[in-house]
């Protein structure tokens, strides 16, 4: 029997007078004339070819058949109701799955913070991080291999839309005995003789534009690139070399024991965006974690340069 042939108002009939053994209380209960109720149960029983109620002028009760057909007509309708509160869920944005990208410290300490904010008002919304390269992020947004991305300005394609969230300074960060930490700023001049790890490929083009003007001689060349900023953080611990890498980083450079200083002239900024799909349509929850992230990581983004550590009390643009 297709399932198509009864529909869910007759079964909503069946429950309700069995449960109050009354057409005229179950019309009530549906809001309905008893004469449609009464419809809908005889429209039930011809699709289902037997008598769900045996009826007297005083009373109404389950035939055989019925008592063995309604537990799966209350099953059914308890899956019904799920469905119904889960299609809830997700238009308000109460629920779903939202991929995300971040390279390394964004991924393990900024994202992983907006996610627990978020689940106090969002229980049923999971967001799954994905660690990703920052040359890789807006491709993997407009591959669909993640919902959003979280990352440093970028140039994007006319599927994947950019939104600027917050500027970070580029600094040196230093062991706290290294020759440079004794200066409040530093000069890139400063810089011309000092041993420098760079942390990825992005990172040696991001210092190599802060003084491209400048003449060869004046250039600061890092003297070795590593693939994560944790590897370039843990050789300044130990004195090997001096990083570059935006403010924010002190969120794990910090509890490292390095310490930061402003190289001016130029001063240079790193601007954080968020990347998101525009000819794919978002799902509810990914539109939602979306506006979280766009009011949240802003406001994360000044706690941490207000942190104690970092060299200066306040790191904001003068």
């Amino acid at each position: 029997m297709p399932l198509t042939r009864f529909t869910l108002r007759q079964i909503e009939a069946l429950t309700a007078v069995a449960r109050t053994r009354s057409f005229g209380e179950a019309a009530e209960q549906l809001g309905m004339t008893t004469q449609a109720v009464s419809q809908l149960v005889a429209e039930l029983e011809s699709v289902l070819g037997f008598r769900v109620f045996d009826r007297t002028t005083r009373r109404v009760d389950l035939s055989s058949a019925g008592r063995d057909f309604l537990g799966s007509a209350e099953t059914m309708l308890r899956h019904v109701h799920a469905a119904e509160r889960a299609a809830a869920d997700v238009r308000n944005r109460a629920a779903g799955v939202v991929r995300i990208g971040a390279p390394l410290v964004l991924a393990s300490c900024a994202v992983p913070a907006a996610i627990q904010a978020y689940r106090a008002t969002h229980p049923k919304v999971v967001v799954r991080v994905h660690d990703l390269a920052v040359d890789a992020l807006v491709d993997a947004v407009a591959a669909g291999d993640v919902d959003l991305a979280v990352g440093p300005d970028r140039a994007v394609p006319p599927e994947v839309a950019r939104h600027g969230l917050f500027d970070s300074l580029w600094v040196l960060w230093c062991a706290q005995d290294h020759p440079l930490a004794r200066r409040a700023r530093l000069r890139w001049a400063d810089l011309r003789d000092v041993a420098l790890v760079a942390a990825g490929r992005d990172h040696e083009r991001s210092v190599a534009r802060m003084h491209a003007n400048m003449p060869d001689g004046e250039r600061v060349v890092p003297v070795d690139v590593v693939d994560n900023v944790s590897t370039a953080l843990g050789m300044a611990v130990h004195g090997l070399a001096a990083t570059l890498a935006p403010a924010y980083v002190g969120v794990v450079a910090t509890p490292f024991g390095l310490v930061m200083r402003r190289v001016v002239d130029p001063e240079t900024v790193r601007k954080v965006c968020l990347y998101q799909p525009v000819a794919r349509a978002m799902s509810p929850a990914t539109a939602g974690f979306a506006e979280h992230l766009a009011a949240w990581l802003p406001a994360w983004s000044r706690k941490v340069l207000r942190g104690g550590g970092t060299g200066e009390r306040r790191l904001s643009r003068s």
